[in-house]
């Protein structure tokens, strides 16, 4: 039976750079540390050098995207699943909130953790490394 994954996390953001670490081919190559492909909408998506694809369905600019997805270890006879990433301000950044829905079951527990292991934690490493780097920048001048 298919898993539904929920995951809500807040980072030190606006919500605007994040829906661009996703939505933008370079800057989701850049956070995650593999290669990404990112389309418009009715587009194609690939990340992780291909090892998860699938078709961009809708984008609201720094709001939403809505995606099919699948990694290429699934069995043929599973289903695509589907993304949803909804984008928002906080008081001290922004949040994510995900909702990953009909994900093949003997894939649920390590699409669940690679979430975290392979866009959250890297995410936070690199908008952590570009505001350290922004600050030099400016001592500089």
């Amino acid at each position: 039976m298919a898993k539904t994954i929920q995951q809500n996390v807040t980072f030190k953001a606006k919500a605007a750079k994040l829906y661009a670490l996703y939505a933008d081919s370079k800057l989701h190559t850049a956070a995650t540390g593999q290669k990404a492909t990112v389309g418009a909408a009715g587009g194609k998506f690939s990340a992780f050098g291909g090892m998860i694809s699938g078709k961009i369905l809708q984008t609201v600019k720094n709001k939403s995207i809505v995606q099919t997805w699948r990694a290429k270890s699934w069995k043929k006879a599973d289903p695509d699943s589907i993304l949803i990433l909804t984008f928002e301000d906080t008081k001290s950044g922004g949040r994510v909130s995900m909702v990953h829905a009909n994900v093949a079951d003997h894939d649920a527990k390590g699409v669940t953790a690679g979430w975290k292991n392979f866009y959250w934690d890297p995410w936070r490493k690199y908008l952590s490394d570009a505001a350290r780097s922004s600050k030099k920048d400016a001592v500089r001048k």
